[in-house]
């Protein structure tokens, strides 16, 4: 709706329950995704953040793991 102009950012955003800042970060964003202005897109900039998303799930799981292992070794006492 921004991008069309039939509305102001601010008027979205409180529309949307959302911060100024946070609507016009997501329209530049669009803009750069649609080749209309310079700048990473979204795929390129969500690429770095899957690795650290995988790897703090695993850290989760392993931290489970010892858990689950340490009760279990305790009700085998």
């Amino acid at each position: 709706m921004c991008r069309r102009g039939d509305r102001s950012v601010g008027q979205d955003a409180k529309d949307f329950g959302l911060t100024g800042t946070t609507v016009r970060d997501r329209v530049g964003q669009a803009g750069i995704d649609a080749g209309e202005r310079d700048g990473p897109m979204s795929s390129e900039r969500e690429e770095p953040a899957a690795p650290r998303r995988e790897n703090r799930r695993l850290r989760e799981d392993v931290e489970i793991l010892k858990r689950t292992t340490a009760f279990s070794a305790k009700e085998t006492r």
